[in-house]
């Protein structure tokens, strides 16, 4: 048998019970809609409305100096010369080199990394068309021999040596010319034939002359 349970009365707090056939029903709001009548002046998208007013004033900018300096980029200096490159004292170092019997020590005086690095990078690259990979070795064995130049130099002048780290990098990349020419010859001449290793010969002798010239005249 089924028991009946009592169910009490709903009370509404508009007072009163909905009839059977009252329904509620609730209009369907977008979110973020905003309550007022005007929309926030930021959101419109209105050419025409008041929000254009709120909009930020546009910077201008005027031609005068800044900070009591031209604002011109016409008188800035070049990238290479604020870098510390000068391509034409590279150029008459490099022309230097190729006589071994007219090197000027004097254009030496002021040593640089930028020629050095770029006949390494020069030299690197011929080996790597010869399908050897070098670089590695060739900026291991300049750096061994400018230290040894740097401290077998030094130890024989004593207290007076003057020969800095520095400037031994600097001529020993300079110096490597001859052996970049020999690298890049070497491409279309058969290897290991007699022609290659006389002409070896010959470009080491190249480039010892003109290190040992060039140490010489500028280490005092």
């Amino acid at each position: 048998m089924s028991k009946g349970f009592n169910v009490p009365p709903v009370v509404f707090p508009s007072g009163g019970n909905p009839g059977p056939t009252a329904i509620t029903q609730r209009r369907p709001t977008a979110p973020f809609q905003p309550r007022s009548a005007n929309p926030i002046p930021f959101m419109s998208f209105d050419i025409n409305s008041a929000a254009a007013s709120t909009s930020f004033p546009v910077p201008h900018f005027g031609s005068g100096s800044i900070g009591g300096s031209s604002s011109n980029f016409d008188d800035e200096p070049p990238l290479l010369e604020e870098l510390g490159i000068n391509t034409k004292q590279i150029w008459s170092k490099t022309i230097s080199i190729l006589n071994p019997y007219r090197v000027n020590p004097d254009l030496h005086e002021d040593a640089d990394l930028s020629g050095p690095f770029l006949f390494l990078m020069a030299f690197g690259l011929f080996q790597l068309l010869a399908g050897k990979i070098h670089f590695g070795i060739i900026l291991g064995w300049v750096t061994v021999s400018a230290l040894f130049l740097y401290i077998v130099f030094n130890m024989l002048a004593g207290r007076n040596g003057t020969l800095e780290l520095y400037r031994c990098v600097s001529l020993i990349g300079y110096c490597m010319l001859p052996m970049v020419i020999l690298s890049a010859l070497s491409l279309f001449l058969p290897q290991g034939g007699v022609v290659i290793f006389v002409l070896a010969a010959v470009f080491v002798m190249w480039a010892t002359r003109v290190c040992t010239r060039l140490l010489i005249e500028v280490a005092s």
